[in-house]
């Protein structure tokens, strides 16, 4: 996380800098953080793959950025344990030796997200679109039906 540079004397204030090359490294002071970032690197798509999950009355709507893959390149699975997993792999595009590169920034390789469904979830009517590099799985949820009130009468 970069500071914005005092204009007096060259220190460093406190302030956050939203615009700054520097990056945040959130595991840089854990034990792991090596091979954390070795297995998964920056221009992984597993890193930058990015889903929203909203629910409305009706059902689980999950849309997932996947510019440039076709729908061929993406799989959509169902666990029996009420797990939704999108998955898919960018591929890497081809070098040519006369080709010098000044930045990359896209991503490439395979990635994968996973979901826990809730127990309203209808799991056999799960259905996917994919339209403009956006992938739209819907998952119908089942009615929950309110508790029916019965007034009993008191004798006595």
């Amino acid at each position: 996380m970069s500071l914005i540079p005092s204009f007096f004397g060259g220190r460093r204030s406190n302030v956050f800098d939203p615009f700054s090359l520097d990056v945040f490294d959130p595991f840089k002071d854990f034990p792991l953080s090596n091979s954390l970032s070795a297995s998964f690197p920056e221009n992984s798509a597993f890193v930058s793959t990015r889903v929203d999950w909203k629910e409305t009355p009706e059902a689980h709507v999950f849309k997932a950025d996947l510019p440039g893959l076709k729908k061929e390149e993406v799989k959509v699975e169902i666990e029996d344990d009420r797990v939704l997993q999108i998955s898919g792999e960018r591929s890497v595009e081809k070098e040519d030796k006369n080709d010098q590169w000044h930045r990359v920034e896209r991503s490439s390789g395979k990635f994968s997200r996973r979901f826990r469904l809730p127990d309203n979830a209808k799991m056999d009517q799960v259905k996917a679109n994919m339209e403009n590099g956006v992938l739209t799985v819907t998952v119908p949820k089942e009615e929950v039906k309110k508790p029916e009130v019965k007034t009993i009468d008191i004798t006595g």
